[in-house]
Protein backbone atom coordinates (compact mmCIF):
# COMPACT_ATOMS: atom_id res chain seq x y z
CA UNK A 1 0.00 0.00 0.00
CA UNK A 2 1.37 3.49 -0.86
CA UNK A 3 -1.08 5.63 0.36
CA UNK A 4 -2.69 5.47 4.33
CA UNK A 5 -4.95 7.75 6.35
CA UNK A 6 -4.42 8.29 10.15
CA UNK A 7 -6.93 10.60 12.50
CA UNK A 8 -6.36 13.22 14.79
CA UNK A 9 -7.56 16.27 15.74
CA UNK A 10 -6.61 20.49 16.25
CA UNK A 11 -7.61 23.07 18.61
CA UNK A 12 -9.47 25.77 17.62
CA UNK A 13 -10.78 27.31 20.51
CA UNK A 14 -12.72 25.04 22.54
CA UNK A 15 -13.67 22.99 19.31
CA UNK A 16 -11.63 19.85 18.41
CA UNK A 17 -11.97 19.52 14.60
CA UNK A 18 -10.92 16.15 12.74
CA UNK A 19 -8.18 16.42 10.67
CA UNK A 20 -6.80 13.64 8.35
CA UNK A 21 -3.16 12.53 7.76
CA UNK A 22 -3.17 11.52 4.77
CA UNK A 23 0.59 10.41 3.44
CA UNK A 24 1.77 8.72 0.08
CA UNK A 25 4.58 6.91 -1.18
CA UNK A 26 5.72 8.10 -5.06
CA UNK A 27 8.70 6.86 -6.74
CA UNK A 28 11.35 9.91 -7.82
CA UNK A 29 14.05 11.68 -5.76
CA UNK A 30 14.03 11.97 -1.93
CA UNK A 31 11.74 14.41 -0.70
CA UNK A 32 9.51 14.56 2.03
CA UNK A 33 6.65 17.37 1.87
CA UNK A 34 3.90 18.11 4.81
CA UNK A 35 1.21 20.24 3.00
CA UNK A 36 -2.61 21.36 4.26
CA UNK A 37 -1.79 24.72 6.34
CA UNK A 38 0.74 23.60 8.63
CA UNK A 39 2.35 25.41 11.08
CA UNK A 40 6.15 25.53 11.45
CA UNK A 41 6.78 23.38 13.96
CA UNK A 42 4.22 20.82 12.24
CA UNK A 43 6.61 21.21 9.25
CA UNK A 44 9.41 20.44 11.94
CA UNK A 45 7.59 17.38 12.41
CA UNK A 46 9.33 15.83 9.32
CA UNK A 47 12.78 15.32 10.80
CA UNK A 48 11.16 13.84 14.12
CA UNK A 49 9.81 11.52 12.15
CA UNK A 50 12.03 10.64 10.58
CA UNK A 51 14.88 9.94 13.52
CA UNK A 52 12.34 8.50 15.20
CA UNK A 53 11.47 5.24 12.90
CA UNK A 54 14.52 4.64 12.53
CA UNK A 55 15.37 5.08 16.00
CA UNK A 56 12.55 2.63 16.56
CA UNK A 57 13.56 0.06 14.41
CA UNK A 58 11.51 1.08 11.14
CA UNK A 59 12.92 1.64 7.52
CA UNK A 60 12.08 5.12 6.44
CA UNK A 61 10.19 5.20 3.28
CA UNK A 62 12.46 6.08 0.35
CA UNK A 63 11.22 8.36 -2.90
CA UNK A 64 8.92 10.94 -2.74
CA UNK A 65 6.33 11.34 0.38
CA UNK A 66 3.88 13.54 0.64
CA UNK A 67 1.66 13.75 4.24
CA UNK A 68 -1.90 15.89 3.55
CA UNK A 69 -3.53 17.89 6.35
CA UNK A 70 -7.50 17.64 5.77
CA UNK A 71 -9.18 20.13 5.68
CA UNK A 72 -6.14 22.69 3.64
CA UNK A 73 -7.97 25.69 5.11
CA UNK A 74 -7.45 24.71 9.00
CA UNK A 75 -4.36 25.58 10.41
CA UNK A 76 -2.69 23.32 12.31
CA UNK A 77 -0.68 24.10 15.17
CA UNK A 78 1.62 22.18 17.81
CA UNK A 79 3.79 18.76 17.87
CA UNK A 80 0.53 16.54 18.56
CA UNK A 81 0.65 15.86 14.90
CA UNK A 82 4.11 13.93 15.06
CA UNK A 83 2.73 10.49 16.06
CA UNK A 84 0.01 10.19 13.28
CA UNK A 85 2.03 11.78 10.76
CA UNK A 86 4.44 8.90 11.59
CA UNK A 87 2.12 5.68 11.67
CA UNK A 88 0.34 6.70 8.40
CA UNK A 89 4.00 6.55 7.15
CA UNK A 90 4.31 3.00 8.50
CA UNK A 91 0.58 1.95 7.43
CA UNK A 92 1.58 3.05 3.59
CA UNK A 93 5.49 1.51 3.68
CA UNK A 94 3.38 -1.49 4.91
CA UNK A 95 5.49 -2.06 7.83
CA UNK A 96 2.03 -2.14 10.08
CA UNK A 97 -1.19 -3.21 8.78
CA UNK A 98 -4.03 -0.67 8.77
CA UNK A 99 -6.35 -1.20 11.85
CA UNK A 100 -9.63 -2.69 12.05
CA UNK A 101 -11.04 0.14 13.66
CA UNK A 102 -11.01 4.10 13.22
CA UNK A 103 -8.13 5.22 15.47
CA UNK A 104 -7.14 8.76 16.50
CA UNK A 105 -3.34 9.00 17.41
CA UNK A 106 -1.88 12.24 19.25
CA UNK A 107 1.85 12.76 20.39
CA UNK A 108 4.94 14.39 20.02
CA UNK A 109 8.09 12.38 19.09
CA UNK A 110 11.15 12.69 20.75
CA UNK A 111 14.78 11.38 18.34
CA UNK A 112 14.96 8.35 20.16
CA UNK A 113 10.95 7.30 19.34
CA UNK A 114 10.04 8.02 22.70
CA UNK A 115 6.52 9.52 22.84
CA UNK A 116 6.20 13.34 24.71
CA UNK A 117 2.77 14.76 26.15
CA UNK A 118 1.10 16.95 24.63
CA UNK A 119 -1.59 19.61 25.88
CA UNK A 120 -5.56 19.66 25.01
CA UNK A 121 -6.02 16.27 24.58
CA UNK A 122 -8.91 15.95 27.13
CA UNK A 123 -11.37 17.86 24.65
CA UNK A 124 -9.83 15.94 21.74
CA UNK A 125 -10.97 12.54 23.64
CA UNK A 126 -14.22 13.57 24.49
CA UNK A 127 -14.81 14.38 20.53
CA UNK A 128 -13.40 10.93 19.98
CA UNK A 129 -15.45 9.48 22.38
CA UNK A 130 -18.36 10.93 21.01
CA UNK A 131 -17.27 9.47 17.28
CA UNK A 132 -16.81 6.03 18.82
CA UNK A 133 -13.32 6.22 17.83
CA UNK A 134 -10.39 4.70 19.62
CA UNK A 135 -7.56 6.76 21.00
CA UNK A 136 -3.60 6.35 21.38
CA UNK A 137 -1.80 9.23 23.59
CA UNK A 138 1.24 9.90 25.23
CA UNK A 139 1.30 7.72 28.46
CA UNK A 140 2.32 11.03 30.15
CA UNK A 141 -1.31 12.36 29.00
CA UNK A 142 -2.78 9.05 30.29
CA UNK A 143 -4.31 10.79 33.65
CA UNK A 144 -5.70 13.99 31.89
CA UNK A 145 -7.60 11.28 28.93
CA UNK A 146 -8.61 9.45 31.59
CA UNK A 147 -10.98 11.99 32.73
CA UNK A 148 -12.76 11.79 30.16
CA UNK A 149 -13.81 8.44 30.87
CA UNK A 150 -12.88 7.48 27.10
CA UNK A 151 -13.59 3.28 26.92
CA UNK A 152 -10.91 2.42 24.30
CA UNK A 153 -7.91 4.90 25.07
CA UNK A 154 -4.19 3.37 25.37
CA UNK A 155 -1.23 5.17 26.53
CA UNK A 156 1.66 4.57 24.70
CA UNK A 157 5.59 4.85 25.63
CA UNK A 158 7.04 5.25 22.32
CA UNK A 159 6.42 5.18 19.06
CA UNK A 160 6.68 1.53 18.38
CA UNK A 161 4.29 0.50 21.65
CA UNK A 162 2.08 3.32 19.71
CA UNK A 163 2.43 1.16 16.58
CA UNK A 164 1.56 -1.91 18.41
CA UNK A 165 -1.78 -1.04 19.76
CA UNK A 166 -2.76 0.20 16.51
CA UNK A 167 -2.02 -3.39 14.55
CA UNK A 168 -3.59 -5.12 17.79
CA UNK A 169 -0.83 -6.85 18.68
CA UNK A 170 0.20 -7.04 22.22
CA UNK A 171 0.39 -4.40 23.93
CA UNK A 172 4.33 -4.16 25.31
CA UNK A 173 5.02 -0.64 26.86
CA UNK A 174 1.24 0.27 26.00
CA UNK A 175 -1.11 0.87 29.25
CA UNK A 176 -4.90 0.91 28.99
CA UNK A 177 -6.01 4.51 30.40
CA UNK A 178 -8.97 3.78 32.84
CA UNK A 179 -11.92 6.18 33.13
CA UNK A 180 -12.77 7.03 36.79
CA UNK A 181 -15.24 5.04 38.53
CA UNK A 182 -16.43 7.11 40.23
CA UNK A 183 -15.83 10.44 38.79
CA UNK A 184 -19.09 12.35 39.95
CA UNK A 185 -17.72 11.41 43.65
CA UNK A 186 -14.09 12.76 43.50
CA UNK A 187 -13.41 15.76 45.18
CA UNK A 188 -17.10 16.36 45.85
CA UNK A 189 -16.35 16.48 49.77
CA UNK A 190 -15.73 20.37 50.34
CA UNK A 191 -12.75 22.26 52.16
CA UNK A 192 -13.03 22.54 56.22
CA UNK A 193 -15.30 25.14 56.89
CA UNK A 194 -13.62 28.80 56.73
CA UNK A 195 -16.67 31.00 56.11
CA UNK A 196 -16.71 31.62 60.44
CA UNK A 197 -13.09 32.47 60.09
CA UNK A 198 -14.22 35.54 59.03
CA UNK A 199 -14.64 38.13 62.42
CA UNK A 200 -17.82 39.52 62.63
CA UNK A 201 -19.32 41.37 59.34
CA UNK A 202 -22.77 40.00 58.94
CA UNK A 203 -24.27 42.20 56.33
CA UNK A 204 -21.75 41.07 54.12
CA UNK A 205 -21.98 37.53 54.86
CA UNK A 206 -25.55 37.86 54.56
CA UNK A 207 -25.11 39.35 51.02
CA UNK A 208 -22.68 36.34 50.09
CA UNK A 209 -25.23 34.27 50.71
CA UNK A 210 -28.11 35.99 48.48
CA UNK A 211 -25.18 36.33 45.97
CA UNK A 212 -25.03 32.03 46.08
CA UNK A 213 -28.25 31.38 46.01
CA UNK A 214 -28.80 33.90 43.09
CA UNK A 215 -25.53 33.76 41.17
CA UNK A 216 -25.57 37.79 41.66
CA UNK A 217 -22.34 39.45 41.11
CA UNK A 218 -21.54 41.31 44.14
CA UNK A 219 -19.13 44.77 45.03
CA UNK A 220 -17.49 44.78 48.14
CA UNK A 221 -16.02 48.38 49.20
CA UNK A 222 -14.52 49.00 52.31
CA UNK A 223 -10.99 49.95 54.38
CA UNK A 224 -7.79 47.92 53.78
CA UNK A 225 -8.11 44.60 56.14
CA UNK A 226 -11.83 44.92 56.40
CA UNK A 227 -12.38 41.15 55.00
CA UNK A 228 -13.15 41.72 51.76
CA UNK A 229 -10.44 39.37 49.94
CA UNK A 230 -11.25 37.07 52.80
CA UNK A 231 -15.50 37.07 51.85
CA UNK A 232 -15.02 36.79 47.72
CA UNK A 233 -12.36 33.80 48.83
CA UNK A 234 -15.26 32.07 51.09
CA UNK A 235 -18.22 32.09 48.02
CA UNK A 236 -16.86 28.88 46.46
CA UNK A 237 -17.27 27.04 49.58
CA UNK A 238 -21.49 28.40 49.45
CA UNK A 239 -21.64 26.88 45.93
CA UNK A 240 -23.50 23.30 45.25
CA UNK A 241 -20.47 21.10 43.12
CA UNK A 242 -20.26 21.06 39.73
CA UNK A 243 -22.75 18.89 37.54
CA UNK A 244 -21.67 16.21 35.52
CA UNK A 245 -21.69 18.13 32.26
CA UNK A 246 -20.84 21.72 33.92
CA UNK A 247 -17.75 19.51 35.18
CA UNK A 248 -16.88 18.35 31.79
CA UNK A 249 -17.13 22.02 30.44
CA UNK A 250 -15.06 23.26 33.27
CA UNK A 251 -11.98 20.69 32.48
CA UNK A 252 -12.46 21.19 28.44
CA UNK A 253 -11.61 25.09 29.13
CA UNK A 254 -8.32 24.29 31.30
CA UNK A 255 -7.35 22.03 28.95
CA UNK A 256 -7.75 24.11 26.13
CA UNK A 257 -5.71 26.91 27.97
CA UNK A 258 -2.97 24.46 28.97
CA UNK A 259 -4.11 24.16 32.68
CA UNK A 260 -2.80 21.07 34.50
CA UNK A 261 -6.22 18.76 35.35
CA UNK A 262 -7.02 17.87 38.88
CA UNK A 263 -9.17 14.99 39.72
CA UNK A 264 -8.86 15.71 42.92
CA UNK A 265 -10.85 19.38 41.85
CA UNK A 266 -13.04 17.68 39.48
CA UNK A 267 -16.30 18.91 41.14
CA UNK A 268 -14.99 22.08 42.52
CA UNK A 269 -16.18 25.65 40.70
CA UNK A 270 -13.11 27.52 39.49
CA UNK A 271 -11.98 30.68 41.09
CA UNK A 272 -9.82 32.93 39.53
CA UNK A 273 -8.27 36.16 40.91
CA UNK A 274 -6.27 37.91 38.00
CA UNK A 275 -4.13 40.64 39.45
CA UNK A 276 -4.96 44.32 38.41
CA UNK A 277 -2.17 44.99 35.65
CA UNK A 278 -3.36 41.86 33.96
CA UNK A 279 -4.17 43.05 30.00
CA UNK A 280 -7.85 43.20 28.05
CA UNK A 281 -6.37 40.15 25.79
CA UNK A 282 -5.92 38.18 29.31
CA UNK A 283 -8.98 38.64 30.57
CA UNK A 284 -10.77 38.24 28.00
CA UNK A 285 -8.97 35.81 25.47
CA UNK A 286 -7.73 36.06 22.82
CA UNK A 287 -3.84 35.68 21.04
CA UNK A 288 -2.87 34.25 17.71
CA UNK A 289 -4.59 30.82 18.79
CA UNK A 290 -7.28 32.44 20.40
CA UNK A 291 -6.63 30.91 23.50
CA UNK A 292 -9.15 31.74 26.68
CA UNK A 293 -9.21 34.19 29.44
CA UNK A 294 -9.82 34.78 32.98
CA UNK A 295 -13.59 35.50 31.98
CA UNK A 296 -13.60 31.73 30.28
CA UNK A 297 -11.52 30.11 32.71
CA UNK A 298 -14.06 31.15 35.64
CA UNK A 299 -16.83 29.76 33.60
CA UNK A 300 -19.14 28.00 35.78
CA UNK A 301 -17.30 29.75 38.64
CA UNK A 302 -16.31 32.89 40.50
CA UNK A 303 -14.14 35.19 38.89
CA UNK A 304 -12.64 37.84 41.79
CA UNK A 305 -11.31 41.26 40.72
CA UNK A 306 -9.45 42.66 43.61
CA UNK A 307 -8.78 46.36 43.60
CA UNK A 308 -11.37 47.01 40.63
CA UNK A 309 -10.34 50.80 39.96
CA UNK A 310 -6.66 49.47 39.65
CA UNK A 311 -7.73 47.96 36.00
CA UNK A 312 -7.25 49.19 32.90
CA UNK A 313 -11.05 50.68 31.68
CA UNK A 314 -10.69 48.84 28.74
CA UNK A 315 -10.21 45.46 30.49
CA UNK A 316 -13.51 46.68 33.12
CA UNK A 317 -15.50 47.98 29.85
CA UNK A 318 -14.48 44.29 28.19
CA UNK A 319 -16.76 42.45 31.29
CA UNK A 320 -20.31 44.09 30.06
CA UNK A 321 -20.73 41.57 26.96
CA UNK A 322 -19.82 38.48 29.22
CA UNK A 323 -21.89 39.75 32.34
CA UNK A 324 -25.07 40.45 30.01
CA UNK A 325 -24.62 37.28 27.63
CA UNK A 326 -22.69 34.52 29.59
CA UNK A 327 -20.30 34.36 26.26
CA UNK A 328 -17.63 36.30 24.92
CA UNK A 329 -17.15 36.53 20.69
CA UNK A 330 -13.49 36.82 19.72
CA UNK A 331 -13.12 38.56 16.58
CA UNK A 332 -9.31 38.03 14.23
CA UNK A 333 -8.70 38.37 10.80
CA UNK A 334 -8.38 34.74 10.51
CA UNK A 335 -11.08 33.40 13.19
CA UNK A 336 -14.27 34.75 15.31
CA UNK A 337 -14.92 32.13 17.63
CA UNK A 338 -17.42 32.52 20.60
CA UNK A 339 -15.95 31.45 24.13
CA UNK A 340 -18.21 30.63 26.88
CA UNK A 341 -17.69 33.11 30.17
CA UNK A 342 -21.38 32.34 32.35
CA UNK A 343 -19.07 33.27 35.78
CA UNK A 344 -20.05 35.20 38.89
CA UNK A 345 -18.68 38.57 39.28
CA UNK A 346 -16.72 39.42 42.71
CA UNK A 347 -15.43 42.57 42.98
CA UNK A 348 -13.54 44.82 46.00
CA UNK A 349 -12.22 48.28 45.98
CA UNK A 350 -11.29 50.65 48.44
CA UNK A 351 -13.55 53.70 49.24
CA UNK A 352 -10.57 55.81 48.08
CA UNK A 353 -7.05 56.03 47.04
CA UNK A 354 -5.77 55.98 49.74
CA UNK A 355 -8.53 53.73 51.36
CA UNK A 356 -9.04 55.49 54.37
CA UNK A 357 -12.13 57.93 53.50
CA UNK A 358 -15.16 57.42 56.29
CA UNK A 359 -12.79 54.94 58.25
CA UNK A 360 -13.46 55.74 62.34
CA UNK A 361 -9.84 55.23 62.96
CA UNK A 362 -7.80 56.76 60.36
CA UNK A 363 -8.10 59.83 58.86
CA UNK A 364 -8.34 60.46 54.73
CA UNK A 365 -5.72 61.74 53.11
CA UNK A 366 -7.52 62.45 49.83
CA UNK A 367 -9.43 65.33 48.45
CA UNK A 368 -12.97 65.71 47.52
CA UNK A 369 -11.65 65.53 44.04
CA UNK A 370 -9.46 62.58 44.47
CA UNK A 371 -11.62 60.41 45.49
CA UNK A 372 -14.61 61.09 42.89
CA UNK A 373 -12.19 60.57 40.23
CA UNK A 374 -10.95 57.35 41.61
CA UNK A 375 -15.00 56.00 42.37
CA UNK A 376 -15.15 57.28 38.33
CA UNK A 377 -13.23 54.50 37.36
CA UNK A 378 -15.59 52.39 37.08
CA UNK A 379 -18.62 53.54 34.32
CA UNK A 380 -22.10 53.86 34.91
CA UNK A 381 -22.75 50.63 32.56
CA UNK A 382 -20.63 48.56 34.09
CA UNK A 383 -21.92 49.52 37.71
CA UNK A 384 -25.28 48.95 36.69
CA UNK A 385 -24.33 45.28 35.89
CA UNK A 386 -23.33 44.21 39.00
CA UNK A 387 -26.08 43.55 41.35
CA UNK A 388 -25.24 43.76 44.86
CA UNK A 389 -22.91 47.12 46.18
CA UNK A 390 -21.93 46.06 49.57
CA UNK A 391 -19.88 48.23 52.64
CA UNK A 392 -17.37 46.27 54.65
CA UNK A 393 -16.60 48.53 57.03
CA UNK A 394 -13.63 48.29 59.73
CA UNK A 395 -14.46 45.75 62.63
CA UNK A 396 -13.55 47.10 65.53
CA UNK A 397 -10.13 46.45 67.38
CA UNK A 398 -12.14 44.88 70.68
CA UNK A 399 -14.64 43.14 68.68
CA UNK A 400 -11.78 41.23 66.32
CA UNK A 401 -9.84 40.33 69.09
CA UNK A 402 -11.95 38.93 70.81
CA UNK A 403 -13.68 36.64 67.93
CA UNK A 404 -9.61 35.96 66.97
CA UNK A 405 -9.20 34.68 70.83
CA UNK A 406 -12.52 32.53 70.69
CA UNK A 407 -11.98 31.04 67.62
CA UNK A 408 -7.94 30.34 68.79
CA UNK A 409 -9.40 28.68 72.00
CA UNK A 410 -12.71 27.13 70.74
CA UNK A 411 -12.71 26.15 66.99
CA UNK A 412 -15.72 27.69 65.43
CA UNK A 413 -18.84 25.39 64.91
CA UNK A 414 -19.30 24.19 61.15
CA UNK A 415 -23.28 24.23 61.99
CA UNK A 416 -23.65 27.97 60.84
CA UNK A 417 -21.76 27.03 57.67
CA UNK A 418 -23.64 23.93 56.94
CA UNK A 419 -26.80 25.74 57.31
CA UNK A 420 -25.77 28.74 54.80
CA UNK A 421 -24.74 25.78 52.43
CA UNK A 422 -27.99 23.83 52.57
CA UNK A 423 -30.15 27.12 52.44
CA UNK A 424 -28.10 28.27 49.22
CA UNK A 425 -28.85 24.51 47.77
CA UNK A 426 -32.76 24.83 48.81
CA UNK A 427 -33.19 28.55 47.00
CA UNK A 428 -31.16 27.21 44.13
CA UNK A 429 -32.98 24.13 43.33
CA UNK A 430 -36.38 25.47 44.16
CA UNK A 431 -35.65 28.31 41.21
CA UNK A 432 -34.26 25.90 39.07
CA UNK A 433 -37.46 23.61 39.12
CA UNK A 434 -39.74 26.77 38.18
CA UNK A 435 -37.99 28.99 36.62
CA UNK A 436 -35.13 26.31 34.94
CA UNK A 437 -32.58 28.89 35.79
CA UNK A 438 -30.78 31.19 38.56
CA UNK A 439 -32.13 34.50 39.20
CA UNK A 440 -29.84 36.79 38.27
CA UNK A 441 -30.30 35.00 34.57
CA UNK A 442 -34.20 35.85 34.19
CA UNK A 443 -35.11 37.08 31.23
CA UNK A 444 -38.07 40.03 31.25
CA UNK A 445 -40.78 36.85 30.46
CA UNK A 446 -38.79 35.08 33.47
CA UNK A 447 -39.08 37.73 35.98
CA UNK A 448 -42.78 38.68 35.08
CA UNK A 449 -43.75 35.12 35.17
CA UNK A 450 -42.35 34.60 39.00
CA UNK A 451 -42.02 38.28 40.38
CA UNK A 452 -45.64 38.33 41.67
CA UNK A 453 -45.66 41.64 43.77
CA UNK A 454 -48.59 42.68 45.90
CA UNK A 455 -49.78 46.77 46.16
CA UNK A 456 -47.73 47.58 48.84
CA UNK A 457 -44.14 45.77 47.04
CA UNK A 458 -45.52 47.62 44.10
CA UNK A 459 -45.68 51.40 45.22
CA UNK A 460 -42.47 50.78 47.10
CA UNK A 461 -40.69 49.34 44.25
CA UNK A 462 -41.92 52.80 42.57
CA UNK A 463 -41.07 55.09 45.08
CA UNK A 464 -37.09 53.40 44.90
CA UNK A 465 -37.55 53.78 41.61
CA UNK A 466 -38.75 57.82 41.63
CA UNK A 467 -36.12 58.64 44.25
CA UNK A 468 -33.15 56.20 42.94
CA UNK A 469 -33.48 57.05 39.34
CA UNK A 470 -33.21 53.46 38.77
CA UNK A 471 -32.62 52.69 34.92
CA UNK A 472 -34.98 49.71 33.60
CA UNK A 473 -32.09 47.25 33.70
CA UNK A 474 -31.42 48.29 36.98
CA UNK A 475 -34.97 47.82 38.18
CA UNK A 476 -35.10 44.46 36.73
CA UNK A 477 -31.70 43.61 38.88
CA UNK A 478 -33.35 45.24 41.93
CA UNK A 479 -36.63 42.24 40.68
CA UNK A 480 -33.89 39.48 40.66
CA UNK A 481 -32.62 40.16 44.03
CA UNK A 482 -35.78 40.32 45.75
CA UNK A 483 -36.78 36.97 43.84
CA UNK A 484 -33.72 35.32 45.29
CA UNK A 485 -34.24 37.06 49.02
CA UNK A 486 -37.82 35.50 48.63
CA UNK A 487 -36.40 32.02 47.44
CA UNK A 488 -34.43 32.04 50.63
CA UNK A 489 -36.99 32.10 52.71
CA UNK A 490 -39.16 29.73 50.92
CA UNK A 491 -41.94 32.21 50.11
CA UNK A 492 -43.82 31.74 46.66
CA UNK A 493 -44.39 36.23 46.25
CA UNK A 494 -42.31 38.67 46.83
CA UNK A 495 -43.30 40.87 49.51
CA UNK A 496 -41.89 44.28 51.30
CA UNK A 497 -39.51 42.80 53.46
CA UNK A 498 -37.96 41.18 50.61
CA UNK A 499 -38.02 44.35 48.03
CA UNK A 500 -36.84 46.39 51.11
CA UNK A 501 -33.74 44.55 51.76
CA UNK A 502 -32.88 43.99 47.75
CA UNK A 503 -32.98 47.90 47.42
CA UNK A 504 -30.34 48.04 50.77
CA UNK A 505 -27.72 45.98 49.34
CA UNK A 506 -28.28 47.54 45.63
CA UNK A 507 -27.22 51.18 46.73
CA UNK A 508 -25.67 53.19 44.18
CA UNK A 509 -22.00 53.57 44.71
CA UNK A 510 -21.70 57.67 45.51
CA UNK A 511 -19.26 59.25 42.84
CA UNK A 512 -19.20 62.16 44.42
CA UNK A 513 -18.61 62.05 48.22
CA UNK A 514 -18.01 65.51 49.57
Amino acid sequence: MSFARALSRAQLGLEAPLVQVEAHLGSGLPNFTIVGLPAPVVRESRERVRAALLSSGYAFPPGRITVNLAPAELSKQGGRFDLPVALSLLIAGGQIPAPARPFECYGELGLAGELKPVGGLFLAALHARAAEHALIVPAGSGEEVALSAHPAAFGAATLRAAAQVLAGQTLAGALAVPGLKARGDVASHRSPPSLAEVVGQWHAKRALIIAAAGSHSMLLMGPPGSGKSMLAARLPELLPPLSASEALDVASIASTAGLRLDAGQWARRPFRCPHHSASAQAIVGGGPQIRPGEVTLAHHGVLFLDELPEYDRRVLESLREPLETGAITIARAAARLELPARFQLIAAMNPCPCGYFGDSARACLCGASRVARYRQRISGPLLDRIDLRIEVPRIAAAEFVEGALHAAVEPASADSLESAVAQVARARAWRLHRSGCLSARLDTAGLQSCCALPRSAQQLLKSCAQRLALSGRAIHRLLAISRTIADLEGSETIEVPHLAEAAQLRRALDTTPL
